[in-house]
């Protein structure tokens, strides 16, 4: 693992070159655009109509909390990501037991799981809403998601944020021009942000809604998101991007808490104004829209906007699930095998769901994914709070006690709502249940390990010190002392390139040449894969043969008159088994290569030459 979050965008993003404060805080814009849409996917609409229809404008104080919570949770996320360098997970990674780090990542996956439900639940009646396509086909289609992230992703994070944002302010219009049709009564609506909670049922929304707002896929997602920006490693440019990371936060998640508020406004304006308190489908609620505020174009709009929402939430789930799977195991496999896995573990249990329940069990999904995902919050703030509290690891930009106390305090009621709500649940389940004794051997045993293990990481950096040897490290394949152990390294002597005639070689060969020196020997490598060369080998005697022959030869004897001893070596096949073959055959000490030779969709499909022959062969490989 190289350490880096999302190693291939790192710092892709030069924060530095812009002079005017406008161009600066521009570059550093993005990063909590893709972060909000986590807090405006399909799970907060399903929660947001539930409250609203259900409860009026009386759950709005509890969006605001929500949303300050988030603010000041995410905040924390960019500082960890700013100053460490490290993502939650690979933070987590590095600070708890292997035991407790697995589980920690089990958690993680469960909620990246619930998330994805949600969102790929909501795609997929905002199709059906919209197309008329079939649930479980809306589903199976979102698997899709895999190759457009894998695509934006190739073209920049610049393109990838555009995207994102270009879906955000297509929600937000939708929703304003509801609420323009649903003219809610504004005195009533200001009346919403009086704290109060009628009973158990609002509290289980109110659980949903905090789960909704305040995700924990989010707090990995928006620690590895800011490290795509470049910034100076000074005190003086850690501040500066902590302090325009923190405005980027602010505007997109007060964006989100306009969103979600209008949803639920307008869930209150429109149903629970008229008598009509359980609307828990979202297709219900699309269903009623239209004779309720007499116009076609609400349930147009409502749909159009559910669509945005998750296909943006599906995309930066995918990208949060890739996080967490790196960081926590530091599992090296091909990017879009590994985007197509996180999406495959949200779409199975969506797929599965449907399939065993029916499409009507939907609208209580969507709502029930997000008390999953709120009861799993306090696996992911802990251990946020207590590192970026840690001064040694935060290298002087700890936080202080006020915000540590306020954070706390922001743990305590989420921890808290979690555990009454379990508390309840479990009672009430034992109370109704014809064999209660099934929930005691498997439900009461899951919630006490999850209060043990809550307790267990918030009294870990006091116990640490017990458990943990001094010279373990985070990088277990050598220490300090055994490098100095090393013998010094002799220059290369013989270097194979590989070129394939592209503008690559040009970089592939002043690397070498760099390395090398006028010392070493040279072997350019070009292997022909055309259909006859596949098949008949060496003894294929076609024109593209003799031209790349031609074309070796020409490379060699141009670095021959700059003074550098060179060979040429032609092969045939498929270059990612030839390269290695021919490597395997010579005296060779290094191979150097072109980071990309194939189009992106043979790529796709066969994967890169590069990471092929990199496992094959025995000597260093430098990539250029």
């Amino acid at each position: 693992m190289s350490g880096k979050s999302l190693e291939e965008v790192h710092g892709s993003i030069d924060t530095e070159q812009p002079k005017s404060w406008w161009r600066k805080i521009l570059a550093f814009l993005g990063p909590a655009y893709l972060v909000s849409v986590g807090y405006m996917d399909p799970g907060n609409w399903a929660t947001d109509i539930a409250g609203g229809s259900q409860f009026g404008y009386s759950l709005l104080w509890v969006l605001l909390m929500s949303n300050i919570m988030a603010l000041v949770l995410q905040s924390l996320c960019t500082r960890l990501g700013v100053v460490s360098g490290l993502d939650l997970a690979q933070a987590s990674r590095k600070e708890y037991p292997k035991f407790v780090n697995f589980i920690l990542y089990i958690l993680a996956e469960i909620a990246i799981a619930a998330c994805d439900l949600a969102e790929v639940v909501g795609m997929a009646i905002g199709l059906e809403l919209l197309f008329g396509v079939p649930l479980l086909w809306g589903v199976s289609i979102t698997v899709l998601d895999s190759f457009l992230l894998l695509f934006l992703i190739n073209q920049g994070m610049r393109k990838m944020e555009a995207f994102i944002i270009s879906l955000v302010a297509l929600i937000g219009l939708c929703f304003f021009l509801e609420l323009f049709f649903a003219s809610p009564d504004m005195a009533d609506v200001a009346s919403g942000f009086v704290p109060e909670i009628e009973n158990g049922r609002a509290l289980y929304i109110a659980i949903g809604i905090i789960g909704a707002t305040v995700m924990p896929h989010n707090l990995y997602l928006h620690s590895s998101l800011v490290q795509t920006r470049k910034i100076k490693p000074t005190k003086k440019g850690i501040k500066q991007a902590l302090r325009f990371n923190f405005i980027d936060s602010a505007i997109a998640l007060n964006f989100a808490f306009f969103v979600n508020a209008a949803i639920l406004i307008l869930a209150a304006t429109v149903f629970y104004k008229n008598g009509i308190f359980e609307v828990a489908e979202i297709k219900d609620a699309h269903a009623l829209l239209q004779p309720l505020l007499g116009t076609s174009l609400a349930p147009v709009l409502f749909a159009l906007a559910l669509i945005a929402a998750g296909q943006s939430s599906t995309l930066t789930g995918t990208l949060a699930g890739q996080i967490v799977m790196e960081g926590y195991l530091n599992l090296r496999i091909q990017p879009w095998v590994r985007r197509l896995l996180t999406r495959l573990v949200a779409i199975l249990p969506a797929f599965i769901t449907i399939y065993l329940f029916g499409e009507n069990s939907t609208g209580e999904l969507l709502v029930l994914s997000q008390v999953v995902l709120s009861l799993q919050l306090g696996f992911a703030i802990i251990p946020l709070i207590h590192f970026v509290s840690d001064q040694k690891l935060m290298k002087g930009f700890h936080i202080k006690w006020p915000l540590a106390v306020l954070s706390w305090l922001i743990t305590l009621t989420v921890v808290g709502l979690n555990a009454k709500l379990v508390w309840d649940e479990i009672g009430n389940w034992l109370q109704s249940s014809e064999n209660p004794v099934y929930i005691w051997i498997f439900v009461v045993p899951v919630a006490i390990g999850a209060a043990l293990l809550t307790l267990f990481i918030i009294l870990w950096p006091l116990l640490k010190n017990s458990f943990r040897s001094n010279n373990e490290n985070m990088v277990p394949h050598i220490t300090s002392a055994e490098i100095g152990k090393l013998a010094i390294p002799e220059a290369y002597n013989h270097i194979a390139v590989s070129v394939d005639f592209s503008v690559s070689d040009k970089k592939s060969i002043a690397s070498a040449l760099q390395i090398g020196g006028k010392e070493a020997l040279y072997t350019l490598i070009h292997i022909v894969e055309t259909p006859g060369a596949i098949i008949y080998g060496k003894e294929i005697k076609d024109l593209e043969t003799y031209s790349d022959m031609k074309f070796l030869e020409d490379y060699r004897e141009e670095l021959e008159r700059k003074g550098y001893q060179v060979a040429v070596q032609l092969g045939f096949g498929v270059p990612k088994k030839a390269i290695p073959k021919i490597i395997k055959s010579g005296n060779y000490e290094l191979l150097v290569m072109g980071s990309h030779g194939h189009a992106l969709f043979k790529d796709l499909i066969f994967g890169t030459t590069v990471d092929a022959v990199r496992h094959r062969v025995q000597i260093p490989v430098f990539i250029s």
